[in-house]
């Protein structure tokens, strides 16, 4: 067997499928061009269509098959429709990468209730359904991959960790469950934990020349993260090279959270 050979029998998602919410930006953008230039076929679900042209766009000019559906995830409603819609571009995904998320954090003195429901509708109750969606005909088809973008915050407060870091906490206890429900099945169920990424869902801690300076000296590579930092993992979570990993919680994140 020749290098080649050995590394797409790892690495290679050639024949899959795959579901990215929040795939128009970001780390989401990201992961969706990773696993379509890894050989996926990748459905980007997000809300602005003008943002979902631009990533096909770029994505299919560059050989890869992609295609989008501009989705609400902030509903019940919205996200079933959404997933209809996506199983229907391609077929029934195998990998699921959910990235959406809003990132809500008042102080917690003055976090109401919409805020709360918000953000458990998108960043906790959406995956939970388009797990609920998927996960169980992946088990029937014996191979599936759902991959869960998180926080430090679920791990320890900071910058008013609110809501969001509760939502991204129980995030990561449902990827354990989805893990402990489908893993017999060849279902894997991972969490991918940025450190600070410069995303638009950090646009208030960016615009501080300080605070980012700070958030880097933490580091132990001495640099913030991008969002092209998550392919690889990503790539490796959704192939059969992670076959063994499941339930676990992967920090992306240069160091930060040891240092």
């Amino acid at each position: 067997m020749n290098a080649q050979t050995y590394l797409s029998e790892l690495f290679s998602l050639d024949g899959r499928t795959a579901v990215v919410t929040g795939g128009s930006s970001g780390i989401g953008r990201a992961i969706a061009g990773a696993l379509a230039h890894a050989g996926a076929s990748v459905v980007v679900v997000a809300r602005r269509e003008e943002q979902l042209i631009e990533t096909t766009d770029e994505l299919t000019a560059g050989g890869c098959q992609a295609g989008w559906v501009a989705g609400d995830l902030s509903t019940r409603e919205g996200v079933r429709t959404a997933a209809e819609a996506a199983a229907g571009v391609f077929g029934e995904p195998d990998i699921l990468v959910n990235s959406a998320g809003i990132n809500l954090r008042p102080p917690m003195g003055e976090l109401g209730d919409d805020v709360w429901d918000a953000t458990m509708a998108v960043n906790l109750e959406a995956p939970f359904l388009l797990g609920q969606r998927f996960g169980p005909g992946m088990a029937e088809r014996g191979f599936g991959r759902i991959i869960h973008v998180t926080s430090q915050q679920a791990h320890r407060a900071f910058v008013q960790s609110g809501a969001y870091g509760v939502s991204k906490g129980a995030l990561e206890s449902l990827a354990r469950s989805q893990a402990e429900a489908w893993s017999p099945y060849g279902v894997t169920c991972n969490t991918l934990v940025p450190g600070f990424v410069m995303t638009p869902l950090n646009a208030r801690l960016s615009s501080d020349p300080q605070k980012v300076a700070a958030l880097a000296a933490r580091t132990m590579v001495g640099r913030n993260g991008l969002a092209e930092d998550f392919a690889g993992a990503a790539v490796w979570l959704a192939g059969r090279g992670s076959a063994y990993v499941t339930g676990q919680t992967i920090f992306v994140d240069g160091g930060f959270s040891v240092h």
